[in-house]
């Protein structure tokens, strides 16, 4: 569950989990913040996880200063102890990646995460691809800059170079990443929006769809929360609930799944019996964004792929191979995306935006293609 900033989301995170839980299901919320919501837990098959960014920074810390303590000891480094230590900016949202690894690794039928506001959200969920690809690049698995380094820095201060020490570590974060992508990426995760009917939604709509598309990742739902009763004599009221309405009709046209309303209860929620009145139904996940690759050799040379990117302008798009990656910049995201094996062989020569649809041109390099052969009748 994400959404801007006071859209609810917390609460409809809670609400759902409570639903569920209620319906007969184990269910994990987690959730820094659902306390106030719940009150209590709600149901004995509801757990809720509360991530402890400084308890986490601080363990982690802790932990690598334990491991390199051989190296740190040559430098004659002071070690810092717990009680000194605070947490850096960032912490919460490796944090709540751990928390997101851990929750899957648990024996919960269902797990509701509160995320943090959609631009933040947005962030957290593509970090474990975007680190795995910092380290393979500044540390590669072969050691070959282990290698390259460890005379220079011997000539340094008379360091060795623990190479080993620093190929563990690194290997270590790869395997925590990997195991946190592997949750985000997994076919049954999918991100619910919440919003609240005005101006900015369909802004919040279409930052989200372009931003999930570009990480290959589905929106599930768009949850349209604190709706006002449609039925009051009050021109003043009336004229509130007009305007909702109206953007909750945009909301409707822009967004191709479901839209699911909810209705503001003139207050905010004050237990598990409000909450009943906000759940929302989980149901099958939504499908992930198809990055297909068509093949049109027989007929034009080439081969087509596919990268879905809803809401996107031409005019805000651009795109680099570079190796392996394809550098792609829409709008306000950048990610690098992986080439497809058989694209690898091929020279980008061109692309173009059809509808949202991204569809980038390959030419295959001759020399890399195995030729075909033709049988004689």
């Amino acid at each position: 569950m994400t959404g801007p900033g006071g859209a609810g989301r917390t609460t409809v995170a809670a609400a759902t989990a409570l639903a569920e839980a209620r319906a007969g299901r184990q269910v994990l919320l987690v959730s820094a913040e659902a306390d106030t919501a719940l009150g209590a837990d709600g149901d004995k098959g509801l757990r809720i996880l509360r991530p402890d960014p400084g308890a986490d920074f601080r363990r982690e810390f802790l932990a690598l200063q334990a491991r390199s303590g051989a190296a740190l000891d040559l430098l004659g480094a002071a070690p810092l102890e717990d009680a000194e230590l605070t947490e850096l900016p960032g912490s919460r949202q490796f944090a709540l990646l751990r928390a997101l690894r851990d929750a899957a690794a648990g024996d919960r039928d269902l797990v509701v995460v509160d995320m943090p506001p959609l631009d933040e959200a947005l962030a957290v969920l593509a970090l474990p691809a975007q680190l795995r690809r910092y380290l393979r690049r500044l540390l590669p698995p072969e050691r070959q800059a282990a290698r390259a380094l460890r005379p220079m820095l011997a000539q340094l201060a008379g360091v060795p170079m623990p190479a080993q020490w620093l190929y563990g570590t690194t290997g270590r974060w790869e395997a925590e990443l990997a195991a946190v992508q592997a949750v985000v990426d997994a076919p049954a995760t999918t991100v619910r929006l919440v919003v609240e009917p005005g101006p900015a939604a369909v802004d919040a709509l279409c930052t989200a769809r372009l931003g999930l598309a570009l990480h290959g990742l589905a929106l599930d739902l768009v949850i349209a929360n604190r709706l006002l009763p449609a039925d009051s004599p009050d021109p003043w009221f009336a004229g509130l609930t007009a305007e909702q309405h109206k953007h909750l009709e945009r909301l409707r046209t822009e967004h191709t799944g479901t839209v699911h309303a909810l209705p503001h209860l003139g207050r905010a929620p004050r237990g598990p019996e409000d909450l009943d009145l906000l759940a929302v139904e989980v149901g099958p996940p939504a499908a992930v964004p198809d990055r297909s690759v068509e093949d049109r050799r027989a007929e034009e040379g080439i081969l087509v792929w596919h990268l879905p990117l809803p809401g996107a302008v031409k005019g805000e798009l651009s795109l680099v191979r570079r190796g392996d990656e394809l550098l792609l910049e829409a709008g306000p995201f950048r990610r690098a995306v992986p080439l497809p094996p058989a694209l690898r062989r091929c020279t980008v020569s061109g692309a173009g935006l059809v509808d949202g649809d991204l569809r980038v041109r390959f030419t295959p390099v001759p020399g890399l293609w195995p030729k075909t052969s033709q049988r004689t009748p």
